[in-house]
């Protein structure tokens, strides 16, 4: 079977981790703010925050922002759960801009005009999380011009897209944004096994941040209330959480930041192999790219032309029983029961729902080779073929 996606694993990944646990910390040692130092630099970011997970640090993001019962979140359909959960962790009720069919990404267009409607409603969102998603960067200039003029918070949800670049600056410079996140789970660009790290330039964010991350807690002599009582002293400020991420991740993620730039650049060089093989494919096309971009490309997804419930369940079922092993990247976040539980709908947002029963994503990891490729691009078409051929004859 040829997975959607696979981590890359060499042999100083495993020599970094077995260092760690020849040492003196196996948890909360020095290299978690190595790794911190070392993505702050990638992304010429002033701070980094290291967690156990992107989920936790977009829950740390959001209530570093001042996100609380009385706020209002607003994020994309096209997104695992977690970017529209973050906020509900805070008791901020969640609402959800429309994508762009094309790209997968946020429309600026729906969120101008939603931004609109809200405005003359009296109930603009307190922070806005565009979602990055497959490795593309959003359009963030354009949101952080909406931004200054509906006076609303940014979040980069940037699980897919650490490597990537946006107008030649690094996702996660936080030019157009308050926190940019990003995830390194396994299928990720890099993997620290389990992890997250929110980057900020802005040190009072990063400060609570990682209070949060532990508990509430410090033992910053220039934030305590009252004179130390000795070395072990410390303070809880606030109800934080047990996010902390370990030394073992932490090595093993700052050894695969060394490879991250090879690795990207192999997932483009991919990517643009499916591109060839696929332009001659009618009914077959690739997410749009944007000219200012570098996609860090972490999904390869393709959507398929006058797709059908039917067709879009035949053509991944039978991918998988043929030895490719393509998934779906996502559910309309407010279509999950729990959601809808809350009021919403299916048509809520029609772009996302006509994207989601159109979209495949096909598999895409470094060590992919070109005879696979053809192997899934050859299983795709054959199957689109075969329902075409089966469906026709039907109807004659």
């Amino acid at each position: 079977m040829i997975p959607y996606g696979k981590q890359s694993i060499a042999q100083q990944d495993i020599d970094a981790v077995v260092a760690v646990l020849q040492s003196d910390f196996l948890t909360q040692g020095p290299v978690v703010p190595q790794f911190e130092q070392a993505v702050a630099r990638y992304c010429q970011a002033s701070h980094a925050v290291a967690v156990n997970s992107a989920t936790s640090a977009l829950h740390v993001a959001c209530m570093a922002l001042d996100v609380t019962q009385n706020s209002l979140v607003w994020t994309v359909p096209n997104s695992f759960v977690a970017s529209a959960n973050c906020a509900l962790y805070c008791g901020a009720s969640v609402d959800f801009v429309d994508i762009d069919e094309a790209s997968g990404n946020l429309c600026v267009g729906a969120l101008a005009e939603k931004l609109q409607h809200a405005y003359e409603a009296g109930r603009l969102p307190d922070v806005v999380i565009p979602v990055h998603f497959a490795g593309q960067c959003c359009d963030m200039q354009a949101i952080a011009k909406l931004a200054r003029q509906y006076d609303f918070k940014v979040i980069e949800d940037a699980s897919h897209a650490i490597g990537g670049r946006y107008q030649n600056t690094p996702v996660g410079h936080c030019d157009y944004s308050d926190i940019c996140v990003f995830s390194f789970h396994p299928v990720k660009i890099i993997t620290s096994a389990e992890g997250g790290m929110a980057v900020t330039q802005n040190e009072a964010l990063a400060q609570r941040m990682r209070s949060l991350r532990s508990h509430g807690i410090t033992a910053d002599p220039t934030l305590l209330t009252e004179p130390s009582h000795g070395p072990w002293y410390y303070q809880q400020h606030a109800l934080g959480f047990n996010y902390r991420m370990t030394d073992l991740h932490a090595a093993l993620g700052l050894s695969q930041l060394t490879q991250l730039d090879q690795f990207v650049a192999t997932r483009n060089q991919l990517a643009q192999r499916y591109d060839t093989l696929f332009a001659e494919v009618e009914g077959v096309t690739p997410l749009a790219q944007s000219d200012d971009q570098y996609s860090a490309y972490h999904l390869y997804v393709v959507r398929i032309a006058h797709s059908t419930r039917q067709l879009h369940e035949y053509l991944v079922t039978q991918l998988r029983a043929q030895g490719v092993f393509a998934h779906v990247h996502y559910i309309p976040i407010y279509l999950q029961p729990y959601y809808q539980k809350q009021g919403f709908k299916p048509g809520y947002c029609p772009a996302s729902e006509a994207y989601y029963h159109s979209a495949i994503t096909l598999p895409l990891f470094p060590s992919l080779t070109a005879p696979q490729q053809q192997q899934v691009v050859e299983t795709l078409c054959q199957l689109l073929s075969d329902w075409q051929h089966t469906h026709t004859a039907h109807k004659e």
